[in-house]
């Protein structure tokens, strides 16, 4: 690094960082390491996801007077299973993957990915939770519990006596809330908060276009959400609750590693910038001791004065001052008289 390099540093000025400098290549492994413990908790996730799945849920009590909520036709879904986390996880992290491609930043990259999927496998575990938790029929839960028709019912309580298939039963207990919509908010709804910072959503400007860029990832969820309840598996109310959960958790989530849209920084996630700083600093830390030991001047006492030492140039020059030579010269004098 040269002089002028280290005054510009030491003045504050930002070292330039370029494009592509910090790619999955490059900084990748190190990236993914310094958040190691992320990915393991991620994991432990999935592992309660699948847990929550396999259990039985609360099996509420449904009276023969209850049955009128609950005569709905058993359809087939809309939206299939397997397609839900292609449109939470998939379409999300394609887009990331594009502006990727764009930008080559790994920081960006890493965040993105992992923001994302926090947000739909812990919107998966809660919704989960709840299901497994309150066991709300389904709107359906007629047909699942009487395939043929016929209700039959305990003569004390009431309560039903399903005759129909066990897994579609348990199925029948997983009303509330939505789980379809809850993946689709909190995986669409995270890419909205992605898409808000990198196309600078609030840079008021007016640029109404931008708004209708964001809103699209919102409107496929919510229409997830209406085939919910066009199939007769979900009520309103489990549709709602379920949009309320993925799209709260999927704010919580993006502000986690990313910088609110409406920021100055906020189309950068905050470990890109903290990167940035560290490096500054380090240029910074660098030029100054390179500054210091271009010239370092420190005085040497001597017999006759004071030696004004460069480091740099390693000349030696020796000062006295008038005083001191005068002294020094009526000694000389006095030994010459006697």
């Amino acid at each position: 690094m040269d002089f002028g390099s280290s005054i510009n540093c030491v003045v504050g000025k930002m070292p330039e960082i370029h494009l592509g400098t910090h790619t999955l290549k490059s900084h990748g492994i190190k990236v993914a390491r310094l958040h190691m413990h992320d990915w393991l908790i991620l994991l432990l996730l999935v592992v309660i996801e699948v847990t929550l799945n396999v259990i039985e849920p609360f099996h509420r009590f449904v009276g023969q007077d209850m049955m009128t909520d609950l005569r709905y036709p058993l359809k087939d879904n809309t939206v299939p299973f397997w397609a839900v986390p292609m449109i939470a996880i998939l379409l999300p992290f394609l887009v990331i993957l594009v502006y990727y491609f764009y930008r080559r930043d790994v920081y960006d990259l890493h965040h993105a990915i992992l923001g994302l999927l926090f947000s739909v496998l812990i919107t998966g575990v809660i919704t989960d939770a709840i299901k497994d938790a309150v066991g709300r029929p389904r709107p359906d839960f007629f047909w699942r519990c009487f395939p043929d028709g016929k209700g039959v019912f305990d003569p004390v309580t009431s309560n039903v006596i399903c005759s129909g298939d066990k897994s579609v039963i348990k199925e029948g207990h997983k009303s509330f809330p939505s789980g379809h919509t809850s993946w689709s908010f909190a995986g669409l709804g995270f890419v909205t908060w992605y898409l808000s910072g990198k196309i600078r959503v609030f840079d008021r400007r007016g640029h109404v276009a931008k708004l209708c860029i964001v809103f699209l990832p919102l409107l496929v969820a919510a229409l997830v959400g209406v085939s919910r309840v066009d199939d007769y598996w979900h009520h309103w109310q489990d549709v709602f609750a379920g949009g309320l959960i993925g799209i709260t958790i999927a704010s919580f989530c993006y502000l986690q590693f990313f910088p609110p849209p409406y920021d100055t920084d906020g189309w950068g996630p905050h470990a890109y910038f903290q990167m940035l700083e560290e490096s500054r600093n380090g240029v910074q830390s660098s030029s100054a001791t390179t500054t210091n030991n271009f010239l370092t001047v420190r005085p040497i006492e001597s017999e006759s004065g004071y030696i004004i030492q460069s480091e740099n140039s390693r000349e030696m020059k020796e000062f006295g001052s008038p005083g001191d030579t005068s002294s020094i010269l009526q000694g000389m004098e006095e030994g010459r008289r006697q």
